[in-house]
């Protein structure tokens, strides 16, 4: 099973909802701080790769959300 994570405002969020509960799929809203975990994990994953992640990028992403 897969998961997509897609950041909208409100009005898109309730209409993506509808779908998703149209279509029988699980939903789970995700809270700021659950947005900003998810974030920083992918950062250390990204990390762990062996992928470059300056500090600039990091901060960049925490402070768009």
């Amino acid at each position: 099973m897969g998961a997509i994570v897609i950041k909208v405002d409100k009005k898109s969020q309730k209409i993506l909802k509808d779908l998703a509960d149209y279509m029988g799929a699980k939903i789970h809203t995700l809270s700021h701080d659950e947005y900003e975990d998810f974030l920083l994990g992918t950062i250390i994953r990204d990390e762990k790769t062996k992928k470059d992640v300056d500090r600039d990028s990091i901060l960049k992403e925490l402070d768009e959300n």
